[in-house]
């Protein structure tokens, strides 16, 4: 179990900057689906993400990150991913022990709570064909944008080896 408090959003700009990643915040209601976040595109160009936070039954857990109108077969995507068997959701508890978020704000920058490598990374290749691409900084009620490039590289700063793989239909 991790006893550590999840980092805030302070914590994760702090690493941004000391990285040398460009990123801007733009602040909103909270918003807890994709259908509630689409009246935020006129403001925040890029690619926005759908998180999907997994495990399969050796309980290795994983973090589909693509483009928020993608879909992701659930039933096949293991056999993309590496996974041990076919998927289910997370439970809340463990995504907020290893992502350090609850539901409705799962977030590829969660990635920077996941100090023990519990979570595998993996990002959509059609999401990476946006130079800018959009996240919620740890809490839904902000979102923020990084470059396509730099959102690997701080996957890799934060122990992670993020996987671009083709898991959408």
């Amino acid at each position: 179990m991790n006893d550590a408090q999840p980092k805030t959003a302070d914590d994760l700009f702090r690493f941004l900057d000391d990285l040398g990643i460009e990123h801007s915040t733009k602040k909103h209601e909270p918003v807890f689906t994709v259908a509630e976040s689409v009246a935020l595109r006129d403001e925040i160009p890029g690619g926005h993400t759908k998180n999907l936070f997994v495990k399969d039954k050796k309980d290795n857990y994983f973090l589909l990150t693509v483009e928020e109108h993608a879909t992701v077969d659930l039933k096949t995507v293991h056999q993309v991913i590496g996974a041990a068997s076919k998927v289910s959701f997370g439970k809340p508890e463990k995504l907020m022990e290893y992502l350090g978020v609850i539901p409705g704000a799962v977030t590829a920058l969660g990635a920077i709570n996941d100090t023990g490598g519990n979570v595998k990374v993996i990002i959509d290749e059609d999401l990476m064909a946006f130079d800018v691409i959009n996240c919620h900084p740890l809490s839904n009620d902000a979102t923020t944008s990084i470059g396509s490039k730099d959102l690997l590289r701080f996957m890799e700063a934060t122990g992670h080896e993020p996987l671009v793989l083709k898991v959408t239909a």
